[in-house]
């Protein structure tokens, strides 16, 4: 389930583009396709937060497959008390930011609503991770979509805000 709700959001990014690649891309149906995705995948972290035990200290809902293994690098997801709060809070505000572009955004939309979602993908792999190597990769993951989204759509002093 950790898996599904960490990559349900490059289902929307694949949409998109496909819209993009069959020119059917208007600003409505990219801003659904962004809003459905988003709501979506808070609705998934919804779902999971009412299965989370709060009696049970532990990771839950654990996803473990060997990787790398000559490294002993893991597929490791797992959640706990604190990491279910921030993916709800990521799922929470990634909708509200989402929502509150509809107008906001006047230019490159479907790049911008693109870049949003792969944000939420590495925002939840941050919080979801629990190998270090899985985590950092996800980190990583999470500054480019960021770069972009300062770097084109920031203030005044975007170009220097992204480089930071």
């Amino acid at each position: 389930m950790l898996t599904f709700l960490t990559f349900f959001p490059l289902a929307g990014v694949l949409l998109l583009l496909l819209l993009k690649a069959f020119k059917k891309d208007s600003d409505n149906v990219v801003k659904g396709i962004a809003i459905g995705t988003s709501a979506l995948t808070f609705l998934i972290s919804a779902a999971l937060l009412l299965q989370f035990k709060t009696d049970n200290p532990n990771l839950q809902f654990v996803e473990q497959a060997s990787w790398i293994p000559s490294w002993g690098i893991q597929y490791y997801l797992g959640v706990d008390g604190i990491s279910i709060l921030m993916v709800m809070l990521t799922t929470i505000i990634s909708l509200l930011a989402v929502i509150a572009s509809w107008s906001a955004i006047k230019e490159q939309k479907l790049m911008y609503y693109v870049l949003m979602l792969l944000l939420q993908v590495g925002m939840m792999g941050v919080f979801l991770a629990q190998d270090l190597f899985l985590f950092y990769i996800f980190w990583e993951f999470t500054l480019i979509p960021m770069y972009f989204l300062i770097g084109i759509w920031g203030g005044q002093r975007r170009v220097y805000a992204a480089i930071k």
